[in-house]
């Protein structure tokens, strides 16, 4: 049994390729379907996308690797060969140290931010739905919560990080001469966008409104804020009426447009409009970043925004990771008692299917020599000579057998597994 992580993230692809593996909660599910369908013998297997990373974690014969790539390119739409190019494909201790890290903030965009736990609490729900999720990656994943757990209690790892949507308020406070004065629009009302409201409410705009396809969650998350709720449908006639954007949908194809945008700026007078999206893929076309007074900026723009403060926490880092090591150890030690040729489980099970075979079998014989009248004691004299002479047969021939220094071997291991002290 073998562990890998396959997958693409913010330090080794672009924004545009990491949209094509974007996979929404409800499509993972239906999505390591197929991928188990298209390979002959089933691993294993556990799908994480988020806007900074797709990764697909196995466990299972390392021969399902190549085919588990040659599948992600598939559903990508992109050749194998640029996805190899982009992509990472870690094995073994690296696989579950990469698992840890991830889990624990420390591969984040924003290190130590916390939703990513969250994210991947749901993506092991959605492979345990899919029936995808065995002991293996049940085990890694689990181990992977507890570390993660160990390392905000034990560390000051998230100590004054800078989330996306604060990154998002401050480059806001920058272009604006006083967020007070400003109208911002949401669209969107997951788990980002209520997190980039509760920011720019911090700073009690002028108004504040949510646009979402669904106008009952839409109006939840704008009646906790204060603000006003309207369809998606109607954001580009609307555009013109708000200075900050904030958007982040589940959408597969760009929702504002650059005509929607151009119309909006001309309706404006060219007021500056300020534009963030945080969705993967893309809600705003990207041509829509070249016009003069659009100040858009996506994920991969806040980067440099949110690693503020992140030398303060090196020390703090240094600490996760001997947690994430002392973490990969153990597991690996998990892994090892479990492998089929020289893990110490297995070898637990065949001894006792061993001894199993010989209780059954001199079980029977004794149940025929109580049906032929013989004596009970007798019959149980039988059945302890023989399961003892089962059990010893191994190690006494193993005693008579290869030259003195082996017999002197043999003879210290027997010694110390038959011949307890009685003191």
């Amino acid at each position: 049994m073998s562990v890998w992580a396959l997958g693409i993230n913010h330090h080794t692809a672009p924004l545009d390729l990491r949209g094509r593996f974007a996979f929404a909660l409800d499509q993972i599910q239906p999505a390591l379907h197929g991928y188990r369908q298209s390979l002959s013998r089933q691993p294993e297997a556990t799908l994480l996308s988020t806007c900074n990373r797709t990764e697909l974690y196995g466990a299972g014969d390392q021969s399902a690797v190549e085919p588990t790539l040659e599948w992600l390119a598939r559903t990508g739409g992109v050749s194998t060969h640029v996805l190899k190019d982009h992509a990472y494909i870690l094995r073994e201790d690296q696989a579950a140290r990469h698992a840890f890290r991830v889990a624990s903030g420390l591969d984040s965009m924003v290190l130590g931010e916390p939703q990513i736990l969250g994210q991947m609490k749901d993506a092991v729900r959605a492979a345990e739905d899919a029936g995808a999720l065995g002991s293996t990656l049940h085990q890694l994943f689990q181990r992977s919560f507890a570390v993660a757990k160990q390392v905000r209690t034990s560390t000051e790892i998230g100590a004054h990080s800078i989330s996306m949507t604060a990154a998002a308020v401050r480059l806001a406070g920058q272009l604006f001469e006083d967020l007070r004065d400003i109208r911002v629009l949401f669209v969107g009302a997951g788990e980002m966008i209520e997190l980039a409201a509760t920011h720019f409410a911090a700073k009690t705009p002028k108004s504040m409104a949510i646009a979402n396809r669904t106008l009952e969650r839409g109006e939840k998350l704008a009646l906790r804020f204060g603000g006003e709720v309207m369809r998606l449908s109607d954001v580009p006639d609307r555009l013109h009426e708000f200075d900050a954007v904030i958007s982040c949908t589940a959408s597969t194809l760009p929702i504002i447009g650059l005509g929607a945008v151009e119309r909006a700026l001309r309706k404006r007078r060219h007021r500056p409009l300020f534009m963030v999206d945080l969705a993967v893929p893309r809600d705003i076309e990207i041509e829509v970043k070249a016009l003069d007074d659009v100040y858009l900026y996506t994920v991969d723009d806040l980067a440099s925004v949110v690693q503020t403060g992140k030398d303060n926490r090196q020390a703090a880092v240094a600490q996760a990771e001997a947690i994430i090591d002392a973490g990969v150890l153990s597991f690996m030690h998990w892994m090892e008692q479990r492998d089929p040729d020289t893990g110490i489980v297995p070898l637990i099970r065949r001894i006792n299917a061993q001894a199993d075979e010989w209780r059954d079998l001199e079980m029977a014989r004794a149940r025929k020599l109580l049906a032929r009248g013989e004596p009970v004691d007798a019959v149980l004299e039988a059945l302890s000579r023989g399961l003892t002479q089962k059990m010893l047969h191994g190690t006494l021939a193993e005693l008579r057998s290869g030259d003195h220094n082996t017999r002197v071997a043999t003879a210290q291991t027997v010694s110390r597994l038959f011949l307890r002290d009685k003191s």
